[in-house]
């Protein structure tokens, strides 16, 4: 202990020095640092990783043919964060007035379509059911321009088609689609609405012995003879 007062004076004050203790909680025991837990590392549990799997051709099947043009139509999943927006959406916000579906083919009467050819050229194979043969083919030359026989949306555009090359498939209504195989080149998009006339491929060999366009066309998912509603040549 010292004494704390002016030099050479008296009275000084006794001083003690400070202790001291760790706290303690109300039970008695000492309260120490929390230690921080240790990090999760962010790697998945396997040392692999799952890729998507890769595009394929099918065999041709109506069923097959069928799903190609349905595909462009499935709803996409709703992602989780969309769903917890949505719920956490306060219930006095106003709706929004309801729009239409931006890629929807618009009502047609099947009659009033007007046809037209998809190409010019030479009709080398002819529609046959008891042949098998689904449309007609037309010669032509690589790179020419293949159109829209019809008005409408394509709904599909790709080569998963077997023996169908470069494939584009428009719906004109709810009834008709039509089909342009073996392309060179494609130039429209799912999705894309189309005008009767439109350019929307380049004629060419995929999947093809020559340069040909085969073109069908389908009523209620059956192929129909197109001659019977394509124009005199």
């Amino acid at each position: 202990m010292k004494s704390l007062g002016p030099p050479g004076g008296q009275g000084g004050v006794a001083t003690a020095p400070l202790v001291t203790t760790a706290p303690v909680t109300p039970s008695g025991g000492e309260v120490r640092p929390a230690v921080a837990a240790p990090s999760t590392s962010g790697r998945p549990n396997s040392p692999t990783f799952k890729t998507e799997p890769r595009a394929a051709k099918v065999p041709y099947s109506e069923q097959a043919f069928a799903q190609l043009q349905q595909q462009s139509a499935a709803p996409s999943a709703v992602a989780p964060e969309a769903r917890a927006i949505a719920s956490a959406a306060p219930a006095t916000m106003p709706a929004s007035p309801p729009r239409t579906e931006s890629g929807r083919v618009p009502e047609i009467d099947d009659d009033n379509l007007g046809w037209i050819w998809p190409a010019t050229g030479k009709i080398v194979a002819g529609f046959s059911e008891s042949a098998n043969l689904k449309g007609i083919d037309i010669a032509g030359k690589a790179g020419q321009p293949i159109v829209a026989s019809a008005a409408g949306k394509v709904v599909y555009a790709g080569t998963g088609l077997r023996g169908y090359g470069k494939l584009i498939i428009v719906k004109h209504s709810n009834a008709f689609l039509s089909a342009y195989a073996h392309n060179r080149e494609i130039a429209v998009k799912e999705g894309q609405q189309v005008a009767k006339g439109q350019k929307i491929a380049e004629m060419g060999d995929t999947d093809a012995d020559q340069v040909k366009l085969h073109f069908e066309i389908r009523r209620l998912g059956k192929p129909v003879d197109p001659a019977k509603f394509l124009p005199p040549a």
